[in-house]
C-alpha cells in the first residue's frame, strides 16, 4: 500500500513536472516567434511591409496580415515591453485555464483586434499598424478576470489592484482612439481585451458567479465603446 502511494506522488510530480515544461515551451515559442519576426521586419524594410497590418492590402484580400502583423513591432522596446508583459501573465492564464486556452486566447486577442481594427478603420484605406499588444493585452485582460485581486505595478511602481488597473487602460485606450494624436494601436489593445474577457468567460463561465461585481466592471469600458461609436462620438 504504502509503495503504490509513493508511485503515484512520483507519478504525479513526474506530471507536473512535464505539463510545466510544456507550458514554458509554449510561452517560450510565441516569444521567439515574435522576436524572430520582428528582427526580420527591422531589418528588411519590403519583408515589414508586406506583414504589416494595413487596410488597403487587407480589403485586397491579404487576410494574412491579420495575424502576422501580431508579430511584428515597430522598435525594440516596443517587442521588449509586450514580450515582458506576456512572459509575467501568461503563467497566470496557463495555470487557471490550461494551455489549451491559454492559446486560444492569445491567438483569438490578436484576431478580435485585428477584426475590431477593421470594423473602425475600414474606410482608412493609408491605415498601418503593428504589434502583439491586441493578444498581449487578452492575456493580461483574462489574468485580471481569473486573478481581480492581484496588484499590479502602474508605472512598474506605484500598486494599483488588477481590475482598477483593466478599467483605467481600457477608458484610456477609448480616450487614444478617439484623439489619434498617436501612432499606437489603440484600437488592437481594446480589442484584445474584449477577445481576452470573452473566450476567458466561455472557457470558465462560473467566473460569472465567482467574481460578479469584476466582470460587470470589466465591461463597463466595452460597453462605453460601443456606446461612443453608435453615437458618431468616436
Amino acid at each position: 500500500m504504502i509503495s503504490l502511494l509513493f508511485e503515484l506522488i512520483i507519478l504525479i510530480r513526474f506530471t507536473l513536472k512535464l505539463n510545466l515544461h510544456f507550458m514554458n515551451t509554449i510561452l517560450i515559442a510565441i516569444i521567439v516567434a515574435n522576436v524572430l519576426m520582428s528582427y526580420k521586419g527591422l531589418n528588411d524594410f519590403s519583408f515589414f511591409r508586406k506583414y504589416e497590418f494595413h487596410i488597403g492590402s487587407i480589403r485586397a484580400g491579404e487576410q494574412i496580415r491579420m495575424v502576422s502583423s501580431g508579430f511584428l513591432h515597430a522598435d525594440m522596446t516596443h517587442l521588449l515591453f509586450n514580450m515582458l508583459t506576456l512572459y509575467f501573465f501568461a503563467p497566470v492564464v496557463m495555470d487557471y485555464l490550461g494551455i489549451f486556452s491559454f492559446v486560444l486566447v492569445y491567438f483569438g486577442s490578436l484576431i478580435f483586434g485585428s477584426l475590431l481594427t477593421m470594423l473602425f478603420h475600414k474606410d482608412d484605406y493609408n491605415y498601418r499598424a503593428v504589434g502583439a499588444s491586441g493578444a498581449v493585452t487578452g492575456v493580461l485582460y483574462s489574468a485580471i478576470l481569473l486573478r481581480p485581486d492581484m496588484m499590479l505595478g502602474l508605472f512598474f511602481v506605484i500598486p494599483i489592484p488588477a481590475y482598477l488597473f483593466g478599467i483605467l487602460y481600457l477608458l484610456y485606450s477609448i480616450y487614444g482612439m478617439k484623439a489619434k494624436n498617436d501612432n499606437i494601436g489603440h484600437t488592437a489593445h481594446f480589442g484584445g481585451a474584449i477577445g481576452g474577457y470573452l473566450i476567458t468567460l466561455i472557457r470558465n463561465p462560473q467566473l460569472v458567479e465567482e467574481h460578479t461585481l469584476m466582470v460587470v466592471l470589466l465591461a463597463i469600458p466595452i460597453v462605453i465603446l460601443f456606446g461612443m461609436e453608435k453615437t458618431g462620438k468616436l
